[in-house]
C-alpha cells in the first residue's frame, strides 16, 4: 500500500514537473507565468525527491536513485537560492542549476521508459543545451567594460 501511494505521487510529480519546466522556460522572465510555473516545478521536484527516497527505503537495491534524486533536488533548490540572493552572475547560475535539474527529470523518464544506454542521449543533449544557454545568458548579462582612455 505504501509503495503504491509513493509510486503514484512519484509519477504525478514527475509528469507535472516535466510539463511545468518548459512552461517556465518559455514564459517571459518576470512575475506571472514564469514564477508560477517555476514554483510548480520546484514543488514537483521536492515531491519527486521525497517519493524517490521513500521508494528507495522500501527497496534498498535502488540506492543509486536516491543519490540522483537528492542531487536533482539540490540543484533545483540551489537555483532558487541563487535567484533570491542575486549576487553578480546570479542569472546564469540560476539557469544552469534549474535546467540541470530538468535534464535529470528527462533522463529519469528515458531510463524508466526506454532503459539500457538510452539515458546517455538526454544527458549529452541536455548538458550541451544547458551549456549553450548558460553561456548566452552569461554573455548577455555580463557588465560592460569601461571604455579605455586614449593615450
Amino acid at each position: 500500500m505504501v509503495h503504491s501511494v509513493l509510486l503514484v505521487l512519484h509519477i504525478a510529480a514527475g509528469s507535472v514537473g516535466l510539463l511545468a519546466g518548459p512552461v517556465a522556460m518559455a514564459a517571459g522572465k518576470h512575475r506571472g507565468l514564469h514564477t508560477t510555473a517555476g514554483w510548480a516545478y520546484q514543488v514537483c521536484c521536492a515531491v519527486l525527491c521525497a517519493s524517490a527516497l521513500g521508494l528507495v527505503a522500501l527497496n534498498l537495491s535502488l540506492w543509486g536513485f536516491a543519490v540522483i534524486a537528492v542531487a536533482t533536488e539540490a540543484s533545483a533548490a540551489a537555483g532558487v537560492v541563487v535567484r533570491r540572493r542575486r549576487r553578480p552572475g546570479w542569472l546564469a547560475m540560476h539557469v544552469q542549476l534549474v535546467l540541470g535539474s530538468y535534464v535529470s527529470f528527462v533522463t529519469a523518464l528515458v531510463v524508466v521508459t526506454a532503459g539500457g544506454l538510452w539515458w546517455v542521449l538526454p544527458v549529452a543533449l541536455g548538458s550541451a543545451g544547458v551549456s549553450v544557454t548558460t553561456g548566452r545568458v552569461a554573455a548577455r548579462t555580463r557588465p560592460a567594460r569601461p571604455a579605455r582612455l586614449a593615450a
